[in-house]
């Protein structure tokens, strides 16, 4: 099975923000975190200075001795959540659909689109036209972007061929499949904490689409179990650096 290269030390101070919730850490909670990961303390105040310097962490603006998620983090943790969380609600059939309605933007908006409409877990069908089922309780927040028509519809052809289509869902699932394994059987502080931060980005590209469309054994339920579970290992070490 291929390894998987351990976090630096900065990625190891996000993910422990992201993936356990704490609201805030000093930098001398996280130095002690840090050493069970087996981070040396000047390593990991270096990272901490240059996740600030790079939006990734703030100083809190009531107490600078405490760190705080950047913006772009905060909305990726929210992202996160909902990936672990069950986000599905009943499912009528239909689904949502987005259509870009204005040429003539910059490359780089148009990518800004394209990662804005991916993170709602909407795919392209066509150019410009994007869709999912209509299943998720999440608001359609990028409906305010002025260069999009969205609608609500009902393809005529079979939606869970549209869905496998749409989404690579065998290989997703056998690379979650893989990711779950590995976490179950990595022990090593370092090495867990990697695995888990592959299977939460995975998750987060979960297209959380119906029961009825997905491939049977479909793992995410168990792997959004293995995370929580996770994530309470990593609450656990935050309450503990803190005390």
């Amino acid at each position: 099975m291929e390894e998987i290269a351990p976090l630096s030390a900065r990625s190891a101070m996000l993910s422990l923000l992201l993936g356990s919730h704490p609201d805030r850490m000093s930098a001398a909670e996280l130095v002690r975190a840090g050493e069970h990961f087996g981070i040396p303390p000047t390593t990991v105040r270096v990272a901490l200075t240059r996740a600030v310097a790079a939006g990734d962490l703030e100083r809190d603006a009531d107490d600078p001795r405490q760190y705080v998620l950047g913006e772009r983090l905060a909305a990726r943790q929210r992202r996160q959540d909902e990936a672990v969380l069950d986000a599905e609600t009943a499912w009528e059939g239909t689904w949502e659909m987005a259509v870009v309605v204005v040429t003539g933007r910059t490359g780089a908006e148009r990518a800004a689109l394209r990662e804005r409409l991916t993170s709602y877990r909407l795919a392209e069908l066509r150019e410009g036209v994007w869709t999912r089922p209509a299943n998720l309780r999440r608001p359609q927040e990028y409906a305010d972007e002025t260069v999009l028509m969205t609608f609500a519809a009902t393809p005529g052809e079979d939606p869970a061929r549209l869905a496998a289509g749409l989404w690579d869902l065998a290989a997703w699932a056998g690379e979650g499949r893989r990711l779950l394994r590995r976490l179950e059987r990595t022990t090593a502080p370092a090495p867990r904490l990697a695995v888990a931060a592959h299977l939460v980005r995975h998750l987060a590209a979960d297209p959380l689409l119906p029961a009825a469309l997905l491939p049977t054994d479909w793992p995410a339920a168990a792997m959004r179990t293995a995370y929580a579970a996770y994530q309470d290992e990593l609450r656990e070490l935050a309450l503990s650096a803190s005390l």
